[in-house]
C-alpha cells in the first residue's frame, strides 16, 4: 500500500481534516461554555491570538530552517522578484480569496474568519520544503518519512488554526490533496530528472515564502504571500541559466 505514490499525500489529507475538526469541535465548545459575557469573550480573544502568534514564531523558525539551504543568494532574489510580479500580474492573492469568500458566503456567513483560514492554511500546509521534499520522496523513491512527519506538524497546526479561525482550515484539506498530490504525479512523471541543486533552491525560495506567512500570523506584515508563489518554480528555469552566467 505505502507503494502508492499518493499515500502520503493521503495521509497528510486525513490528518489536516481530523486537526481542523476537532479544533472546531473545541471552538464550538469554547463558545458554549464561554456564553455572552463580555470578561469571558475577551480572556478567549486574548487566548487565540497568543496562540496565533506562538504558530507564528514556530512557522518562522521553520521558514529560517530551510531558507538557510539556499547555495545561490542572486538566484533567490531574482526569483523572488520575477515570481512576484508575476503573482501580481494573476493576482493570485484576489482569486484564492475571491474563493474564500465564495465559500463563506455559501456556508451562509458568519461562520468565522473562513476566507482568512481557508488562504493562510493553505499557504502555511502547501508551501514550503517539507511539500517539495515529500512530493519527490513519494513520487520518485515511494516512500512517504517527510509526508508523515508534515502529518503530525499540520494536524497539531490544524487543531490550533481551526479555534480561531474556523471553518476555512477544514476546507484546506483540499488543497492540500491537490497541490501536493499534482507535485507528487509530476514528480512520478520526471522521476530523477530534476537535479538535487535545483530542488534545494527550490526549497529555499519556498521556505522564505513561510517565513513571510509566520510574520503575517505575528501581526507584523500584511504579505500577500500567495501572489509570491511563482517564484517556488522560479528555480527550474533560472538554475539552468544561471550556470552559463560568470558569477
Amino acid at each position: 500500500m505505502t507503494d502508492f505514490p499518493l499515500f502520503g499525500t493521503i495521509v497528510n489529507t486525513v490528518a489536516v481534516l481530523i486537526g481542523a475538526a476537532s479544533g472546531l469541535v473545541i471552538r464550538r465548545f469554547a463558545a458554549r461554555c464561554g456564553g455572552k459575557e463580555a470578561t469571558v469573550q475577551d480572556g478567549r480573544k486574548g487566548f487565540s491570538d497568543a496562540l496565533m502568534r506562538a504558530m507564528g514564531l514556530c512557522v518562522i523558525l521553520i521558514g529560517i530552517m530551510g531558507a538557510l539551504s539556499i547555495s545561490n543568494v542572486l538566484l533567490m532574489i531574482v526569483s523572488m522578484a520575477l515570481g512576484t510580479v508575476l503573482g501580481e500580474l494573476l493576482d493570485l492573492d484576489g482569486w484564492v480569496n475571491r474563493l474564500g469568500k465564495w465559500v463563506e458566503a455559501r456556508l451562509g456567513g458568519g461562520q468565522g474568519r473562513i476566507a482568512e483560514g481557508f488562504v493562510s492554511t493553505t499557504l502555511l500546509f502547501c508551501v514550503g520544503a517539507m511539500t517539495v521534499t515529500g512530493a519527490i520522496e513519494s513520487g520518485s523513491a515511494h516512500t512517504h518519512t517527510t509526508y508523515y512527519a508534515k502529518s503530525l506538524i499540520d494536524m497539531v497546526s490544524a487543531t490550533i488554526f481551526a479555534t480561531t479561525l474556523g471553518g476555512g482550515v477544514l476546507l484546506s484539506a483540499a488543497s492540500v490533496f491537490l497541490i501536493q498530490g499534482g507535485l507528487t504525479l509530476v514528480a512520478v512523471w520526471v522521476g530523477g530528472a530534476i537535479p538535487t541543486l535545483v530542488v534545494g533552491e527550490i526549497m529555499a525560495v519556498g521556505s522564505l515564502l513561510v517565513m513571510g506567512i509566520g510574520t503575517n500570523l505575528l501581526g507584523i506584515t500584511k504579505l500577500k504571500v500567495m501572489n509570491m508563489l511563482p517564484a517556488m518554480f522560479l528555480p527550474l528555469v533560472l538554475c539552468p541559466v544561471f550556470s552559463f552566467l560568470p558569477l
